[in-house]
């Protein structure tokens, strides 16, 4: 089980104030790491502090804008000053905007590439560096089903995630000589705050059309949970997936092996 430790490593987890990125930072605490995480702006950051804090969690906090060349390059410094270099980034941060296509605006699309895409070129060019010299670290970038499959109004989201798994096995590609591992998590639907109104029963007790979807293709028969993801979170960031590069591992309950149920 040592090689599922992550005792003495330093983590960083962007956009972890709430959500995803919390549950993965909180399992990489459990495992042994010191989290540090970034948000957009000071009100996120305090109440990510306030939040790890409330589960007895010491993080670091730093107000960053993943799309700022300049901010990122100077919170990296910051954070090797103040807690050490790091050996594990995860690539969290994230934004989705459901809009048709057609009526998608140049802004909104490159909005959406900006943070999802081009965030996580940033980041990961500011900590390659001290992870070549080291001859060590784990990148794990945020994917998703979308990386594979399309759908209805996130054309944007799509591109950029697909984008995202290519910028995975190509760190991978790039990197590897370095003992450096890039490996991506695909989650499927997960429940979180932001989509429990998807999930609300309606007043007569029956599913939203959504949900009722979203179960009928889950071979789990479920939406994930964010704790279904620190177990493959906490793998990737370990020595035991030391020769696992250039994967995205899907936390999906099923979803992408499943055609679904004959009408």
């Amino acid at each position: 089980m040592m090689d599922f430790s992550l005792k003495g490593k330093i983590a960083l987890v962007t956009g972890a104030s709430y959500g995803i990125g919390f549950a993965l930072a909180t399992a990489f605490s459990e495992a042994g790491a010191t989290i540090v995480f970034n948000d957009i702006n000071a009100a996120l950051v305090n109440k990510g502090l306030e939040a790890y804090k409330e589960i007895g969690i010491k993080a670091h906090g730093y107000v960053c804008d993943v799309t700022d060349e300049k901010q990122v390059t100077g919170m990296v410094a910051q954070i090797e000053k103040e807690v050490g270099e790091i050996d594990i980034l995860v690539n969290n941060a994230g934004i989705i905007k459901r809009i048709p296509m057609v009526e998608m605006s140049a802004d909104d699309f490159r909005k959406v590439i900006d943070i999802d895409l081009n965030g996580p070129f940033i980041v990961s060019k500011a900590v390659l560096p001290a992870m070549i010299r080291r001859r060590a670290g784990k990148i794990i970038n945020i994917c998703s089903m979308m990386s594979e499959l399309g759908r209805e109004t996130v054309s944007a989201y799509a591109a950029a995630k697909g984008g995202l798994k290519m910028l995975t096995r190509n760190i991978a590609s790039e990197y590897g000589e370095y003992n450096i591992q890039c490996n991506g998590i695909g989650p499927g639907y997960i429940a979180t705050p932001q989509t429990a109104p998807l999930r609300e029963r309606r007043p007569d007790g029956s599913r939203q059309p959504f949900d009722s979807f979203i179960i009928a293709k889950t071979p789990a028969a479920r939406w994930g949970k964010p704790e279904d993801l620190k177990g493959p979170a906490v793998f990737l960031a370990s020595s035991a997936s030391d020769f696992v590069n250039g994967h995205i591992l899907y936390v999906d309950g099923g979803i992408l092996a499943y055609i679904g149920k004959q009408p």
